[in-house]
C-alpha cells in the first residue's frame, strides 16, 4: 500500500491503554492527513467513548476492524493481542504497525507473518518506539554487523510481575543489578511487557538470536533507559535514550509519540 501525501490515512487502534489512549488523543487533536476511524477495546470501552468523538467506532473483535477497512491498524495492546490479530489482518491486505514486537520472537512467527503479508499485499511496520538509532543500526547491518548489545535499565517497580522478582528483592534493592543476559529472543519471550524493544533492535540489526540483551533494575533510575552498542565493518555506534515511564511503568512515555510520528510520516510531503 502506498499512501500519497494528498490522501487521508485511515487508522484503527488495537488497545486503549497507556499507549493507545495517547495515540488516539493526538490523532483526534491534530489529525492532519490522518483520521482515526476505530478502536478495538476489550475493556475500558466506557472511558474510550467518553474521550473519543462519536464518529470513532468502538469495536470488540477483528470482524469489526476488517469491516472498517482502515489503511493501517496500530497495535497498542501487548504481545498476545498482536499475535492474535496481526496475521489475519496482514492476510486480509491491511497494514499493521506493531509495538509489541516480542510476539515475533515466537518460533516461526516471523516467517509466518511475512508469508501472510506477502499473500495479502500488506506490510508490517515496526516503529522505533522508545529507542533511537535504528536508522544507524540499519546502515551498519548492510555493512556487516559483528556485535550488537542492547541494555534496558528501569526502576525496580517496572520489573514487578516478571521473573525478575524471583532473582531480586525488588522492594529493597539498593544498587543497580543486571539480572538477565541473553539473546533478544529469550528476553522478549521471558519479559513480554518489558523487552519488546529488544526484539525491535534485533529485527533492525543482527537478528533475534544474535543480538545480546541485558536487563537491569536500578533503584536510582528516574525513568527507563535504552542503550544500543554496535560494531560493524564500517565503525561503531552507541546510542542512549532515557525518558520518563508512561502511565504503565513498564513502558516509556515516548513510545506513543513515536507511533504518532511514524503515522504522520506516511502522509507528509517531507519525511524524516
Amino acid at each position: 500500500m502506498t499512501i500519497r501525501a494528498e490522501a487521508r490515512l485511515t487508522i484503527a487502534l488495537i488497545g486503549f491503554g497507556a499507549i493507545g489512549r495517547v495515540v488516539a488523543e493526538r490523532l483526534v487533536a491534530a489529525p492532519g492527513g490522518a483520521r482515526l476511524v476505530g478502536v478495538l477495546v476489550r475493556s475500558g470501552g466506557k472511558e474510550a467513548r467518553e474521550i473519543l468523538p462519536p464518529d470513532v467506532a468502538l469495536l470488540d473483535g477483528i470482524g469489526g476492524l476488517q469491516d472498517l477497512a482502515p489503511d493501517i491498524v496500530v497495535e497498542c495492546a501487548g504481545q498476545e493481542a498482536l499475535a492474535q490479530y496481526a496475521p489475519e489482518l496482514l492476510g486480509a491486505g491491511i497494514d499493521v504497525m506493531a509495538v509489541s514486537t516480542g510476539a515475533l520472537a515466537r518460533p516461526g512467527a516471523l516467517e509466518a507473518w511475512r508469508a501472510k503479508a506477502e499473500a495479502g499485499g500488506a506490510r508490517l511496520f515496526i516503529p522505533a518506539g522508545a529507542i533511537a538509532g535504528l536508522d544507524g543500526l540499519g546502515s551498519h547491518r548492510l555493512a556487516g554487523l559483528t556485535r550488537v548489545i542492547y541494555t534496558s535499565t528501569k526502576p525496580p517497580v517496572a520489573w514487578r510481575g516478571t521473573p525478575a522478582e524471583k532473582l531480586l528483592d525488588l522492594g529493597s534493592l539498593q544498587d543497580k543489578q543486571t539480572f538477565f543476559e541473553g539473546t533478544a529472543r529469550e528476553a522478549a519471550l521471558a519479559y513480554p511487557k518489558n523487552a519488546n524493544l529488544a526484539a525491535t533492535v534485533a529485527l533492525a540489526g543482527m537478528g533475534l538470536d544474535e543480538t545480546r540483551v541485558r536487563l537491569v533494575a536500578d533503584p536510582a533510575a528516574g525513568g527507563n533507559t535504552g542503550v544500543i552498542e554496535a560494531e560493524s565493518a564500517i565503525g561503531t555506534m552507541r546510542v542512549e535514550m532515557a525518558g520518563q515511564a508512561g502511565a504503565n511503568p513498564k513502558t516509556s512515555a515516548s513510545t506513543a509519540y513515536s507511533l504518532v510520528h511514524a503515522l504522520q510520516n506516511m502522509t507528509s510531503r517531507i519525511v524524516i
